[in-house]
């Protein structure tokens, strides 16, 4: 066979194929991001209430929203259902969480914070807010702004880039 018969060598292929470096890959980017701030907040309900971050997720916004379904939840966090569901049994074996059946679809349940989960979600929002100050402390004012506005615009053009 002639040299100029042969197909590319992986090693000729792999310098013609465009390298993707996932340090400048804002989706990468982003998703690190979130997950490392997850995690340093995680220590604080970790500790102090065995809850993981999945659980966290589900009581801030039963806090915030009142009574509302899994599959609410599960839209509002962007948790896969599976996800939401050992979430929601877990704080429910530990007491922090109520479910009702819908009498209008036996399908779903309304998912609340009980007496309990009420309190522990009292006792956390506090360090919440404490923990979301001192990572905007690291910006200033007008970083804080150019921030909120390219998440409002990344926001916005994913949600297009979804329904394409």
């Amino acid at each position: 066979m002639q040299p100029s018969d042969a197909s590319n060598s992986p090693e000729q292929e792999s310098q013609n194929t465009p390298v993707l470096s996932l340090d400048q890959f804002l989706p990468y980017q982003l998703n690190f991001l979130a997950e490392e701030v997850s995690r340093s907040f995680s220590r604080i309900y970790a500790d102090q209430f065995g809850i993981s971050i999945p659980e966290w997720r589900v009581v801030a916004i039963l806090g915030q929203s009142g009574t509302v379904t899994a599959k609410a939840i599960g839209l509002r966090s962007t948790m896969h259902k599976t996800k939401v569901s050992r979430a929601i049994t877990a704080l429910e074996d530990r007491g922090f969480v109520a479910r009702q059946a819908n009498s209008q679809d036996l399908r779903e349940s309304f998912i609340e914070l009980t007496e309990s989960g009420k309190a522990m979600y009292r006792e956390l929002v506090p360090q919440a807010l404490g923990f979301n100050a001192l990572l905007k402390s690291t910006l200033t004012e007008n970083e804080q702004t150019v921030l909120e506005t390219a998440f409002k615009r990344l926001h916005k053009a994913s949600e297009t880039f979804r329904t394409k």
